[in-house]
């Protein structure tokens, strides 16, 4: 078992103990994505800590989405409590790039690229392929992409 779902598992325990209810219940919602995410498939499958990273990522997302939804729909209180879900949920992922960080990672895999003569669309493909495990989980996808689009454009 990897150690950052050992490290949710006993968080969850500490803070049922603590009868901290909006912590215990995210911590459960977290521990079920990951179980659905194991057994989902033909076979059960044992997940690292960068497969965790990647569901912690999917239901970060999720309260993101569903606070801008409440605030449209002026239900403050709501957005609050999935602010507050998110919150506890970015205490397991890893600390986000700055864009400095971002731009020198992309920078470094474009020279790659071009260093190996290629151009175009296919170029786009290759530097992702580059940049994808060394930002996952620590930038969003699509700020990744269209930085990476600026960065081949120049």
């Amino acid at each position: 078992m990897s150690s950052l779902k050992d490290q949710i598992q006993k968080d969850l325990t500490d803070s049922i103990r603590a009868k901290d209810s909006l912590r215990s219940g995210t911590l459960r919602m977290v521990l079920s994505a990951i179980t659905n995410e194991e057994v989902s498939g033909k076979e059960a499958k044992i997940l690292t800590d960068q497969d965790l990273i990647t569901v912690l990522n999917r239901e970060a997302k999720k309260r993101k989405e569903a606070s801008t939804a409440y605030v449209g729909a002026k239900r403050q209180d709501l957005a609050d409590k999935e602010d507050a879900e998110l919150a506890i949920i970015q205490n397991y992922l890893p600390e986000a790039l700055s864009a400095e960080q971002l731009a020198q990672i992309i920078a470094d895999a474009v020279s790659q690229v071009k260093a190996a003569g290629q151009s175009g669309p296919s170029a786009m493909g290759a530097v992702m392929k580059i940049v994808t495990p060394q930002v996952t989980g620590r930038s969003d996808g699509g700020q990744v992409a269209a930085a990476v689009k600026s960065a081949l454009a120049n």
